[in-house]
């Protein structure tokens, strides 16, 4: 099993930083590997939302979908993929530091399979590398 959690503190209130990161039109800004991310359902985002991404991981495309499985606007966001050879959930929870600041947290877990679970271990550690980009990268879009 993979399991990276990251976190950083942003200079922004806490309904800021989660409604630029919950809104799937900004992941292409922030995250460093996202090129696309395309509604597959109405707009606004809920729980049942499907969006699609194109991203590159290690050298590699990937198109995959992700389903909106919790959201609690300000505070929490889950979605989900169960296609391809790496299924993954990713998680966001916004917690309020002070009204100026705010600690985001990312954590992304899956079950790697066939192929992919050899490589588990090189995966976390460049998906943890992956993260750290992106939320320095979200913070200085944030703050800047």
């Amino acid at each position: 099993m993979v399991d990276v959690f990251t976190e950083i503190k942003i200079r922004s209130s806490v309904n800021t930083v989660s409604e630029y990161a919950a809104n799937p039109d900004n992941a292409p800004e922030w995250y460093v590997n996202i090129d696309s991310a395309e509604w597959r359902t109405q707009k606004p985002l809920r729980t049942g939302s499907l969006i699609a991404f194109k991203a590159k991981f290690l050298g590699r495309e990937l198109a995959y979908v992700y389903e909106i499985k919790e959201f609690i606007p300000g505070k929490k966001l889950v979605m989900s993929t169960a296609n391809g050879p790496f299924p993954m959930e990713t998680i966001y929870i916004w917690e309020a530091i002070d009204e100026n600041n705010t600690l985001m947290i990312l954590r992304n877990r899956g079950n790697p399979t066939g192929f992919s679970k050899m490589f588990a271990p090189f995966m976390s550690l460049m998906m943890k590398r992956a993260n750290k980009k992106d939320l320095r990268k979200i913070k200085t879009i944030l703050e800047g």
